[in-house]
């Protein structure tokens, strides 16, 4: 039943648009930490965006889990930042040069020998940091994350 993930994992390791999008049934939705696509148009689109940032992007799979027409992989994404990248918030990173190796997870819901729908959930703060991005830290309460306000810390009684 899961022949159409071991193709569509195959043609994104090859970097084939065309095979990917095949993969997908009509009103196919991807979903993702950053984005949501709902016709091949836009899936095509963010899948070349990763492409783009990433030109060696690969994916390894460890584990295979699927019941009925419910497909469950975790995987390994590696590559090297060379190119443009889409990050949260809908700005362009520029290449750093530097690797990435992410832990995914994908889930796929099958209809018909194909895909009709995708979530996939990976840490973007993994990648983040593996590009050597700071994060700015702010907080709405000034003292929160200071460790001086609460009473946590105080010597009470539990």
């Amino acid at each position: 039943m899961h022949d159409v993930v071991d193709r569509m994992l195959d043609a994104m390791n090859a970097h084939d648009l065309h095979a990917v999008l095949r993969c997908y049934a009509p009103g196919a939705v991807v979903v993702g930490p950053e984005m949501e696509a709902g016709e091949p148009g836009e899936i095509g689109s963010y899948v070349m965006q990763m492409w783009r940032g990433f030109p060696d992007l690969r994916f390894t799979v460890w584990e295979t889990i699927s019941f009925a027409d419910v497909v469950a992989t975790e995987m390994t994404a590696v590559g090297t930042h060379t190119g443009p990248y889409l990050v949260a918030g809908g700005d362009l990173l520029a290449p750093t040069g530097r690797g990435i190796n992410v832990r995914v997870s994908w889930f796929w819901h099958l209809k018909d020998g194909r895909i009709l729908s995708q979530r996939f959930y990976y840490d973007q703060l993994q990648i983040y940091s593996q590009l050597g991005l700071l994060l700015p830290l702010s907080f709405e309460d000034d003292d929160a994350g200071s460790g001086t306000s609460g009473d946590c810390g105080q010597g009470h009684d539990l």
